[in-house]
């Protein structure tokens, strides 16, 4: 397959953020209030959430939302899909009646630094957790004895030593895995993984002691659009899980609909809801999170949220094998180093093709999935007018 591709990867967060800002002075000629915001993260680095905000001219009646790089590293395509959106669809909707908050870089420190996690090593999508009582510690959200299963298999998740020979450490990693996998089985050993965990700073998918100011920030966003508009339309770019050649979007299994009725309504042929049959199972998701904001407080709106996740390395055993492998080495790499720079190089390479491949084929797939995903949506949720 050959396709021109117009999928322009940043090459680094730094222009990443500046091209997000020059966006500003185009949607400006439709949406003359669009104005940016942003937050600045603590800490020595300039690290910002950027965000372009608009008001349609008249009225309130609905907001297109799209935000990228809560995994930080899956930042790199988001910006190129977040560019195609302003360039492709923007000229499509109706300014009068339609709002826009576009976020990048949810995890700045994460895209500059090319890691999923934020600078404690917490994954934002461990900590976008439903509180109904305002006045309730966010620290006392994060249960640490929560997911013990991981804990009992830290020892395969959170390797310790600085690296020496990559081929011995493949072959550790193997038999480990192996052995765990005898013990429970590789739904329950994946679902031990995946959830989330509150007690191991350093380890996958932790969730950290408290809430993360990044979190904070989305979490306002998100109540201010539905403050604001009667309809909010939402979407999240993420890469990694999935079959290579076709995105997935996947719904929160707080949407009342099922993956078969989204799919015909919107005519994309991958929909799936995050549960433990279509996706994997998960605690602190941030669609889940606007979906509880939204049934406990403004049910009165109307709401899509969604993540477009972009598969990488694909579905077979053997692709499986290789992304939990690259999470694994990537977070040992950062903790504890490596002795041979060939060796580093090629743990941060297995880490970079997991969550950007930059082949021309799966580029243009990609480019070409996200279009007829969001022509479908928008078109359904009356956010296109033509």
């Amino acid at each position: 397959m050959v396709t021109p591709v117009i999928l322009a990867f940043p090459s680094s967060y730094e222009e990443s953020r500046a091209r997000f800002r020059q966006l500003l002075e185009r949607v400006q000629q439709r949406w003359p209030s669009a104005r940016l915001g942003q937050h600045r993260l603590a800490g020595d680095e300039d690290l910002t959430i950027d965000w372009l905000q608009a008001e349609p001219l008249e009225g309130r009646d609905q907001v297109l939302v799209m935000t990228i790089g809560e995994h930080g590293i899956e930042a790199f395509v988001g910006a190129a899909l977040l560019l195609r959106l302003v360039y492709d669809y923007l000229p499509r909707l109706d300014p009068r009646r339609t709002g826009l908050l576009l976020v990048h870089a949810i995890n700045p420190w994460g895209m500059k630094h090319r890691r999923r996690v934020n600078a404690d090593n917490v994954d934002l999508n461990r900590t976008f957790i439903w509180n109904p009582s305002p006045g309730t510690p966010a620290a006392a959200l994060h249960d640490p004895a929560f997911n013990p299963a991981y804990g009992q298999h830290r020892g395969l998740f959170e390797p310790a030593g600085q690296f020496g020979s990559y081929a011995s450490a493949n072959l550790g990693y193997a038999l480990k895995l192996a052995g765990n996998l005898v013990q429970i089985g590789h739904k329950r050993l994946g679902a031990a993984r995946s959830l989330g965990q509150y007690a191991f700073p350093r380890g996958l998918h932790y969730g950290g002691a408290d809430r993360p100011e990044e979190t904070t920030v989305l979490m306002e966003l998100y109540r201010q659009c539905f403050e604001t508009y009667a309809q909010v339309a939402h979407l999240d770019m993420h890469t990694g899980w999935g079959p290579r050649y076709q995105m997935s979007v996947v719904a929160s299994t707080l949407e009342p609909r099922s993956s078969p009725e989204m799919c015909r309504q919107y005519g994309y042929p991958q929909i799936v809801k995050a549960n433990t049959d279509e996706f994997y199972p998960l605690q602190g998701d941030m669609i889940d999170y606007v979906y509880a904001l939204w049934r406990e407080v403004f049910a009165h709106r109307r709401l899509f949220s969604a993540t477009f996740e972009f598969g990488t390395l694909g579905e077979s055993l053997y692709s499986r094998y290789c992304s939990q492998r690259a999470m694994v080495f990537e977070n040992r790499l950062h903790w504890y180093g490596a002795q041979d720079p060939a060796v580093r190089a090629r743990v941060e390479r297995d880490f970079k093709d997991l969550f950007f491949p930059e082949e021309p084929d799966w580029c243009a797939k990609a480019l070409a999935d996200f279009r007829q995903a969001t022509e479908g949506i928008l078109r359904a949720e009356g956010v296109l007018t033509m």
